[in-house]
């Protein structure tokens, strides 16, 4: 039995290059593997991508499938619902999901290595302003007097509390200077 369809065409058309049975399966493997991904995007990033309702309400259902095998034949009809829509947008919408988190992550080590820097060197208060213009200065040496200070007392005694608070003031000029910017 021969089946006509845009997966495996007819072998009426042998001059024309056509990808083979292999290369079909790699991509319907790959239009699969960015359904899975697409499930780490929360569902409001899957609105402006006006995917087809039967396919939004699989990757529904399949967020909610904990059984292994359910889920993965779950994913292999979202992947056949994938072979309908273009994937496009859709590796774009997750890449740029993927690029906001590791940018925030980024900021937070960022604002880790600021806050150690200040603790432990003097000079890197100045480095600090000098990157920062926009800081409040009495604030930001009020925050570190009081992060060593704690730092400098027995481990019992330390609440951290102004350790906590200095990571928040340089995380917030982090932002602030990102947003200056744009």
């Amino acid at each position: 039995m021969q089946v006509d369809s845009p997966e495996f065409p007819s072998h009426d058309d042998d001059d024309v290059e056509r990808p083979s049975k292999t290369q079909l399966k790699r991509d319907m493997a790959a239009l699969q593997k960015l359904g899975e991904e697409m499930l780490s995007l929360p569902e409001s990033r899957w609105e402006p991508l006006a995917l087809p309702e039967i396919l939004s309400d699989a990757l529904k259902a399949a967020k909610k499938i904990t059984n292994f095998e359910g889920r993965r034949r779950q994913m292999q009809y979202v992947g056949k619902l994938m072979r309908k829509v273009d994937p496009e947008p859709i590796r774009e919408a997750v890449a740029a999901f993927k690029l906001g988190h590791a940018q925030d992550a980024l900021k937070l080590h960022q604002a880790e290595h600021w806050r150690a820097r200040l603790l432990s060197d003097d000079n890197a208060l100045q480095a600090f302003i000098d990157a920062h213009v926009e800081v409040d200065i009495q604030q930001l040496r009020s925050l570190v007097r009081a992060a060593r200070k704690d730092a400098s007392g027995a481990p019992e005694k330390r609440n951290g509390r102004a350790y906590r608070e200095l990571f928040q003031f340089i995380k917030a000029s982090e932002v602030s200077e990102v947003g200056d910017d744009v």
